[in-house]
């Protein structure tokens, strides 16, 4: 084993967990471990070699002087509107071996950013687990690098693309090409182009490695130029460049990386491999288990792509219990050769729940709104669009008959583990608008869409309410043919994004307004009308404090409603969530599931803004940690930190100015978290709140109620007022001080 090579990483591993806690304690593990396996390792003496840098750059330079664009033709999926069937064309299937019986090289694309830079080292954690694999002369891992500001270890440099080689517990160094933004297609294409000609495998797989946030936002953020990511378009043409030069698919293409377990995913990569990995949920930083996978090969070189899948979505799962992130654990492994039977019949199925719509469409959006999603999409955490398409068939399985592709879905997935936070997840997700940031977000989406009919919902839910009918006309040709490549509404048509996400809602009106009734309880009865167009209800809560000024305490979906009738009351018990000396969160539900509930609230933790997330089961209340959610690239943060004894917590709300409608963040008391520390359910402090509802139409758009006013004494008792009550009881307050 290199010593130079080991000892480096093993350096930078002990410098990353001495300075992040239990969310890297795995790789705390690996490193104390390498480090005494280096003293018994037949290899102990070899020095870390280089090969010579012109073998890198002279793969590069002959590929860029070879003249010839050797790209084969993307996917194609065509659908005529008169019988509404598809058709799939594809690249050529190949399937003859490039390297010799029972080898395996695997591909990183290796995009470090803040996941490596600022100390955090979790790129070098995953190379250090490469090393620490059994050795074969089989295997071997083959890494280009880029995309951070700065390396964790003393390796690698970020003044240029680097090329490595692990294999046999070693690492050697085979060459580097100047510097180029990870973000870019013809970068990874190069790199690729590169691989399987100097490397070439009976059986090759393709990682990226980095962050994710889905299928519009994409994968692999380089910090270096401007937050540029890979979308799924890119990564369609890249590899078409790449397998032209091929004579067999990749066995597998995975994504070290947030949210990338989507069906529009499976969809580009199903033409350039044999089996998709992907989580549908966030990833912890330490990612995925490289030591497993390297000796699961040694000892298992003649496996598939599928045995290899289940070991890795297995370790995968063991590696997040190990730092006390299972619950929240997706993995995926996808048999692509059967992609197509789902993607033919989820456009059978999304053509009759788009028809149904017409006469359904809140019973549709509801359902789909029912099914669970990944990745926070929550006002505090941010939003990602991501729910299960699995959930979305059978939640609406009143409105279209989904047997025919939830067995096709089931077919296509050879293995999934899930964590209890998702214990009902299909495998794979798919983009809804459930709160859309502007225009470029759909149409990036209508570029990968799965077929014409699922664009039209979505395009249907997010284009509003007008005077008119909706029409998905646009979306096909004069001939009624619609292709995946044909833009036939043109860039311009999704421009209605840009305002949507800001509308208030025209469409909620009342049989019986908002009110308090005879018996205490405050309510509404929606109209018919309103009825068939709302997609959600929840219950919002303030706390007055002086001069007008409200403090956002957060929302419940803890309202009685009977959405057969649209008669809706309060079910509020005067219990809310705080930290351990009483200070009350402003609190979200994330998902909502029957004694299973996920909340979470806006913090500083030690100066930095987060979130923090929390679990209700029951009576039990465990806090999962601190999460950043997701940042303006439409990238999901990776940790989940642990909120340790001595950490300081400082609740954020929202205050607005009643007056003026004003708003603006402000902080509460600093709390020192301790051993003992908790969130605590308990019953609110003596005060004067505003209780309301939120009401989402099926556009996305909101109608707030009018609102009422309940105190808490002394002795816990909740009373009901009419706001004007209140403020006529003020006004006479005043008037009788300023007499006095």
């Amino acid at each position: 084993m290199s010593k130079k090579f080991l000892a480096a990483l093993a350096a930078a591993m002990m410098l990353v967990t001495a300075g992040c806690g239990s969310s890297d304690s795995s790789s705390e593990t690996a490193a104390s471990s390498a480090a005494s396996d280096s003293s018994a390792s037949s290899a102990a003496d070899k020095q870390v070699s280089e090969a010579a840098s012109e073998n890198g750059s002279s793969a590069a330079e002959s590929k860029e002087d070879g003249g010839s664009d050797t790209s084969v033709s993307s996917l194609l999926m065509t659908v005529n509107n008169s019988d509404g069937k598809m058709k799939i064309d594809r690249p050529e299937s190949k399937s003859t071996p490039m390297g010799d019986k029972d080898t395996w090289t695997i591909f990183v694309y290796l995009c470090g950013t803040d996941l490596e830079s600022d100390g955090k080292g979790f790129a070098s954690g995953d190379l250090l687990q490469m090393i620490e694999a059994e050795p074969s002369d089989n295997v071997k891992f083959v890494i280009q690098t880029g995309g951070t500001k700065d390396w964790n270890n003393e390796l690698f440099s970020a003044e240029e693309a680097e090329r490595w080689v692990i294999q046999n517990q070693d690492g050697q160094k085979v060459g580097s090409v100047p510097l180029q933004n990870m973000g870019s297609e013809d970068n990874l294409a190069d790199f690729l182009k590169w691989g399987v000609s100097e490397y070439p495998a009976e059986k090759m797989g393709v990682i990226l490695w980095d962050h994710g946030g889905g299928s519009v936002a994409g994968a692999c953020v380089d910090q270096l130029n401007e937050g540029d990511t890979l979308t799924l378009t890119e990564i369609d043409s890249a590899l078409s460049k790449v397998y032209g030069e091929m004579t067999d698919k990749f066995e597998f293409f995975g994504f070290d990386c947030c949210l990338m377990g989507t069906v529009e995913t499976a969809n580009i990569l199903a033409s350039y491999a044999r089996y998709f990995y992907g989580s549908q949920e966030t990833e912890p930083g330490s990612g995925w288990d490289y030591k497993s996978i390297g000796t699961f090969l040694a000892k298992n070189p003649g496996a598939d792509g599928a045995e290899l899948g289940k070991t890795l979505a297995d370790s995968f799962y063991d590696e997040c219990a190990s730092i006390g992130r299972e619950a929240g654990c997706t993995f995926t492994i996808v048999d692509l050769s059967k992609f197509d039977e789902f993607t033919k019949a989820f456009n059978d199925y999304s053509k009759t729940l788009f028809e149904a719509s017409d006469s359904s469409f809140a019973g549709v959006v509801r359902g789909i709104m029912k099914a669970d999603n990944f990745g926070g999409n929550n006002k505090s955490e941010g939003y990602t669009n991501m729910v299960d398409v699995g959930g979305i068939i059978a939640q609406c399985a009143g409105y279209a008959d989904g047997s025919a592709v939830l067995e096709a879905l089931k077919n296509c997935i050879t293995y999934n583990k899930n964590g209890s936070d998702h214990s009902q997840a299909t495998g794979l997700s798919v983009f809804y608008p459930l709160h859309l940031h502007n225009a470029d977000e759909i149409r990036t989406f209508s570029k990968i869409a799965m077929n014409p009919y699922y664009l039209s919902l979505v395009d249907k839910v997010a284009k509003g309410d007008s005077e008119t009918d909706y029409s998905n006309a646009a979306l096909f040709d004069a001939d009624g043919n619609w292709n995946n490549h044909a833009s036939n509404e043109g860039d311009d048509y999704y421009n209605y994004a840009d305002a949507a996400s800001s509308e208030k809602s025209d469409l909620i009106t009342f049989d019986i307004e908002p009110r308090l009734t005879e018996s205490g309880a405050f309510g509404f009865k929606l109209s018919k009308e309103a009825l068939e167009n709302t997609a959600q209800i929840a219950a919002f809560i303030y706390m007055y404090l002086d001069n007008g000024v409200v403090a956002e305490l957060g929302e419940t979906y803890d309202v009685n409603m009977d959405l057969a009738t649209g008669t809706v009351s309060d079910d509020f018990d005067g219990y809310w969530f705080s930290l351990p000396e009483g200070q009350k969160l402003a609190t979200y539900p994330v998902s909502y599931e029957e004694n299973y509930m996920v909340y979470t609230s806006p913090i500083l933790l030690n100066g930095e803004r987060t979130n923090l997330r929390f679990v209700r089961t029951g009576d039990s209340i465990i806090v999962e940690g601190a999460w950043d959610g997701i940042d303006e690239n439409g990238m999901a943060s990776r940790e989940i930190k642990e909120i340790k004894p001595g950490d300081k917590v400082v609740p954020l709300y929202c205050l607005i100015d009643t007056d003026s409608d004003a708003a603006e963040f402000k902080e509460g008391e600093e709390s020192v978290w301790t051993e003992e520390s908790q969130v605590i359910y308990s019953f609110m402090p003596e005060a004067i709140y505003y209780y309301g509802f939120n009401i989402t139409d099926v556009y996305g758009c909101l109608y707030t109620s009018k609102v009422v006013v309940f105190s808490i004494d002394e002795e816990g008792k909740i009373s009901f007022t009419d706001p004007d009550e209140l403020k006529n009881a003020e006004s006479k307050e005043e008037t009788a001080e300023a007499e006095e």
